[in-house]
């Protein structure tokens, strides 16, 4: 075989330091390109990091929170409302005796009050569906402490669900209902306004039948867990509905917040009004 004359070597040698050059080129721009990405995933987290933080410090700014004003004077009890089947297809639902208002049919007995009082009422399903209730509502949103349930079955009439759980419930399941809240849409008011129509809080004592209820007029669904489908489905069915909600197109804000209370998150688009309510 005959031996490469020396420009023939020459051009190998050139062609060999140029395809070495090429593959170093790249490797560095594969380097690059994975700082680059890692760089970004970091930013990511970060950012995600920083949400989650300012969204449990919104959480916990129980200094800013104004609870819904208590209400005084003389005791309601309420009677018993009398349970209906459930006209839905969510599982679990337990329906009460709504006719008349809105649902159809005659009031009886056993039907759910929808009077107003002045004073505290001892309501006989616990959290309350409905029945008695005061005539001022509360400002909708997340309650880090339990709120006047007479202020928030004003809500519910007018077309509101509201969360109620175990005071001994995990903050992380906590933090996963206040993350389900976030993610409901906001509904228009009157005023350019709109809010979520959700009230979530902790209850009183260790009694709900459920460690998580949620309620709407004369409906109700205890669940184990935040995670749990039916409480989106619950939402989607009896949350500001024409067919479920009494007072339909009612608002569930603008009430000056010593009486109707500022949340530790805010369900409304604006701010609530200063000073209290006459």
């Amino acid at each position: 075989m005959a031996k490469p004359s020396r420009r023939e070597a020459e051009a190998a040698r050139r062609e060999r330091a140029a395809q070495i050059q090429r593959e170093h080129q790249q490797r560095e721009r594969r380097r690059i390109m994975l700082g680059v990405v890692v760089v970004l995933l970091i930013l990511i987290g970060i950012g995600f990091g920083v949400y989650r933080g300012l969204h449990k410090t919104k959480l916990s700014a129980d200094t800013q929170q104004i609870l819904p004003a208590a209400v005084t004077g003389q005791t309601t009890t309420e009677t018993k409302p009398s349970t209906v089947a459930n006209p839905t297809k969510i599982s679990g639902v337990i329906a009460y005796d709504t006719a008349g208002y809105p649902g159809p049919g005659t009031p009886g007995p056993g039907t759910l009050s929808h009077d107003h009082v002045t004073g505290p009422v001892t309501y006989a399903v616990t959290p309350p569906v409905g029945g008695e209730h005061n005539a001022i509502w509360m400002n909708a949103g997340v309650y880090t402490k339990p709120v006047p349930s007479e202020r928030a079955v004003h809500n519910l009439e007018h077309g509101a669900v509201w969360i109620t759980y175990d005071p001994d419930l995990s903050a992380a399941k906590v933090q996963q209902l206040v993350d389900f809240f976030d993610k409901q849409t906001m509904i228009s008011e009157s005023g350019g306004r709109s809010n979520r129509y959700v009230d979530l809080s902790p209850w009183t004592d260790n009694s709900l039948p459920s460690p998580i209820m949620i309620s709407s007029w004369g409906y109700q669904l205890g669940v184990d867990s935040p995670t749990d489908p039916r409480l989106q489905q619950f939402v989607d069915t009896f949350r500001n509905s024409k067919t479920y909600s009494p007072e339909y197109g009612s608002p569930v804000d603008g009430v000056p917040v010593q009486t109707g209370g500022q949340p530790a998150i805010n369900g409304s688009s604006k701010p609530n009004p200063a000073g209290a309510a006459n």
